[in-house]
């Protein structure tokens, strides 16, 4: 088994944390992982991105030209990335910022409003949990508790920000089911 993520959108939208999180959880159920961003020199507002490949066995190669699944956090990534996903993968769009689709009929295409449901939540930082989560549940790439524990730890020195973006996992899950 080997999946690989790419999560893509502005600088500043946590990119790189959501998928550094999702790493995270696969290297402690014990798979193979490689985490590589990519950013412009411009980092917030610039684009960004990062793959992650979980692997059952060792990953030969961590570039990635054709990923099986996309995070596409705003219109850009999407219009990007989006025809180079494998067929079978699931592209998530965050339609919130991004209005139009994938036009891909070969993926499993997730419409969440993440940065919505972060806003509801109380805080639009929050959105790339809500994202992460919404994918995993739709992917089932990783146990959901997996990344429970992780954000735990990632935020282990900001303890008042846990509950927020446990709420995003739950909100983001619920999405990602319902989608």
């Amino acid at each position: 088994m080997q999946s690989e993520v790419m999560f893509a959108g502005f600088g500043g939208q946590g990119i790189l944390l959501s998928a550094k999180i999702l790493a995270h959880a696969a290297m402690k159920d014990g798979y193979e992982v490689a985490w590589i961003p990519s950013y412009g020199p411009e980092m917030r507002g610039g684009t960004a991105y990062c793959t992650v490949v979980v692997s059952d066995r060792p990953i030969g190669s961590p570039i990635i030209r054709n990923p099986l699944h996309l995070v596409a956090m705003n219109r850009p990534s999407l219009e990007k990335f989006a025809p180079h996903v494998k067929q079978g993968g699931v592209i998530l769009i965050n339609s919130s910022l991004i209005k139009i689709s994938s036009s891909r009929d070969d993926v499993d295409e997730i419409r969440v409003p993440v940065t919505d449901i972060a806003k509801d939540l109380g805080s639009t930082r929050s959105a790339n949990i809500v994202a992460l989560s919404a994918f995993v549940a739709r992917s089932r790439i990783l146990d959901m508790d997996l990344i429970r524990d992780c954000i735990k730890e990632e935020f282990a020195n900001k303890e008042k920000i846990i509950p927020l973006n446990l709420a995003a996992v739950d909100e983001g899950q619920k999405a990602g089911l319902t989608a």
